[in-house]
């Protein structure tokens, strides 16, 4: 998987590709992450990316000549996907999450300032946003992405079961995770249900899935209305 970042500050990114099964995925090839530098496609002696919004207001707007000329240094003819990191896109979900690992290539460009000239939008694909909140930029979102794209590629976690039995996976039909528990078996007077040592494996499963649907109904109620929605569409 190729993934590019168009930013400010590539530096944020640099422990956070080291560690983890993200640097194991980078050191086994499987992920390769490049980075596009937006400052030495400024403008005058001080390679200025944003100016004064027309109209008047707070703040500066990146400039859309800047941006284009830096996704366009390395996509010219618009062939891998663009991604506008931005508090106004679409909410990040597992599944749009398994829309983007499907791409060849992805290019996720990160804001800053007071966001981007309005222009910058008729360049890119799709817009995401991690949540209904203002970040300072968009390089939290785009290891966000990198991160979650990057736990879907076969071998990068060992145990393949791991992602379809999460929370949001498809092959749970986007319930919660039921609970987990290790040792100790009992711990200040709480104690681990007897059906997950019992052995019993059809049991357990029966267990897990009951509390995946109680836990997504009491905590998710958005989630287990489209549950139901799906389960009677089925």
């Amino acid at each position: 998987m190729k993934i590019h970042v168009v930013t400010l500050f590539p530096e944020l990114f640099s422990g956070f590709l080291e560690t983890s099964f993200v640097g194991r995925a980078r050191d086994a090839g499987l992920l390769v992450v490049n980075f596009v530098n937006l400052r030495p496609f400024g403008l005058g002696k001080h390679q200025s990316i944003d100016d004064a919004p027309y109209g008047g207001g707070a703040g500066m707007v990146m400039r859309v000549d800047v941006l284009a000329s830096a996704i366009e240094s390395m996509d010219p003819n618009h062939r891998m996907w663009r991604v506008l990191l931005t508090p106004q896109g679409s909410v990040l979900t597992q599944s749009r999450v398994g829309q983007l690992y499907v791409r060849d290539e992805l290019v996720l460009v990160c804001g800053r300032y007071e966001g981007f000239d309005e222009r910058v939008r008729s360049l890119m694909d799709e817009e995401i946003s991690l949540g209904d909140f203002v970040l300072t930029g968009g390089e939290v979102a785009a290891m966000a992405i990198i991160e979650a794209t990057v736990r879907l590629i076969q071998g990068v976690l060992g145990n393949e079961s791991s992602t379809s039995e999460e929370s949001h996976s498809l092959e749970t039909g986007g319930l919660l995770e039921y609970p987990q528990y290790t040792r100790p078996a009992e711990f200040r007077g709480a104690s681990v249900p007897d059906v997950l040592i019992s052995g019993h494996h059809a049991n357990v499963a029966a267990f897990r899935r009951q509390q995946a649907e109680e836990r997504t109904r009491a905590r998710r109620p958005d989630l287990w209305e489209r549950y139901i929605e799906k389960k009677g569409r089925a």
